[in-house]
């Protein structure tokens, strides 16, 4: 995994958690779950390669 990977979730999580605590604020909670479930999405899209290459590797290590 890169580190840019990293950065680019931990950057999408800032993002998420900034405009959840905004729409808290004004009163719009419905919008703001929708917008943390929208920033777990984007970031298990993102990691989705990621995890196929974890699954090959325990493959590879034991054998299967």
């Amino acid at each position: 995994m890169d580190v840019s990977t990293l950065m680019k979730v931990a950057g999408i999580g800032m993002i998420v958690t900034v405009a959840c605590q905004i729409l808290n604020k004004a009163g719009r909670e419905e919008q703001a779950t929708l917008v943390s479930i929208t920033g777990i999405v984007i970031v298990l899209i993102m990691l989705v390669g990621e995890i196929g290459t974890l699954f090959e590797s325990v493959r590879g290590v034991f054998g299967i």
